[in-house]
């Protein structure tokens, strides 16, 4: 028997996560994994790297609940919002039994985490506008324990409506989690639905410091629920999830300082995504540009693969987003410096249509 052959069968069809680094490619333009395209600056000041972190580091769990408006003990850290995302689905579904609800085109890990566990993958795909097809996710949610929406989605950019979200909760109440996913809430910040947990039990948010707070390195994220919500989790996430110099960068990060220069990071990225997004649309090759809440841009072009490939050879790389159902001619473009946004534009109008 092959090495393979002894490893669960569902593992064996599994296609893993295409990440922006596993994709690879070499340039000096990295558009393509909605990152802070400049790095930010911290001093370790933690040096007991001897001694097991805390599981809960309390600075980094107490700043992130006074930022956010919960209460600490609705607040859980860890690796990424990833690990959030496989910490509901473990503590949640049953393997073989229970299903997760998504709609697609969205974020990838969701049907990946789920299939890893062995837990059934429903995908109602979005409206038109990408919206929710409130309608046909009612009659899917037979089995269905944990619901996953983006928004604002990646990788279109758009919010959610809100109004569908709360007839979501309604519909499922008592019955699977809501799990609003806000990794990219900082740049919509009256968006967020933290201000609804005390009404809806069954709510889960998901929260990350790789975006706004340019930490994508760091891998830090929070999942805000209710306190019934978080203890299940605890019983099913590692004994450290956090390493030592994670939780002393991440407390310095959500420290009063951190945030101001969160917010001003922001501020500067929203600026220059309309510079980027005002350039695109006087291009020819350009069909669309969708309108964004985020730090990225989905742009539909008259001949995507072809200029995905060009740019690439140049060291231009974007997100390609052809696969992704209704998504046919897109590529996502991360909101970088003015000097790399200028290096997008100047490829593009050289582009034959």
């Amino acid at each position: 028997m092959s090495i393979e052959e002894l490893a669960r069968e569902n593992v064996r069809r599994l296609t893993p996560y295409q990440s922006a680094r596993r994709l690879g490619g070499n340039g000096d333009v990295w558009l393509n994994a909605n990152e802070f395209p400049t790095a930010v600056a911290f001093d370790l000041s933690q040096q007991t790297l001897n001694r097991y972190p805390e599981c809960q580091p309390k600075a980094v769990i107490e700043n992130y609940a006074q930022y956010a408006g919960v209460k600490p003990e609705q607040v859980l850290v860890s690796r990424g919002a990833d690990e959030g995302i496989e910490l509901l689905i473990r503590a949640f579904c049953e393997p073989g039994k229970d299903a997760v609800l998504y709609c697609q085109p969205t974020y990838g890990m969701y049907s990946v985490s789920a299939e890893t566990f062995g837990v059934a993958c429903r995908n109602v795909l979005a409206l038109d506008d990408w919206q929710l097809d409130l309608p046909t996710i009612a009659d899917n949610l037979d089995g269905v324990k944990v619901i996953f929406v983006c928004s604002p989605n990646n990788p279109t950019g758009q919010l959610i409506n809100p109004q569908d979200i709360r007839t979501l909760l309604e519909m499922t109440r008592g019955k699977a989690l809501v799990v609003a996913d806000e990794a990219y809430i900082e740049f919509c910040p009256q968006a967020t639905l933290a201000g609804w947990l005390e009404e809806y039990p069954n709510l889960v948010v998901l929260r990350t410091l790789s975006k706004a707070f340019a930490l994508a390195g760091l891998r830090c994220g929070f999942t805000l629920a209710n306190k019934e919500v978080i203890d299940l989790l605890m019983k099913v996430i590692a004994p450290y999830p956090l390493s030592t110099p994670v939780a002393d960068i991440a407390a310095q990060a959500l420290a009063p300082q951190g945030i101001n220069a969160m917010r001003e990071r922001v501020a500067q990225i929203l600026v220059e995504r309309q510079y980027l997004v005002s350039a695109l649309k006087t291009l020819p090759c350009v069909e669309q540009v969708f309108e964004s809440e985020t730090n990225y841009i989905l742009v539909r072009f008259t001949a995507s693969s072809a200029i995905f490939k060009s740019l690439w050879d140049q060291g231009i790389i974007l997100r390609d987003q052809n696969k992704q159902p209704s998504l046919s001619g897109c590529l996502r473009i991360t909101v970088g410096t003015r000097e790399e946004s200028q290096h997008v534009i100047d490829a593009l109008k050289a582009e034959k249509v």
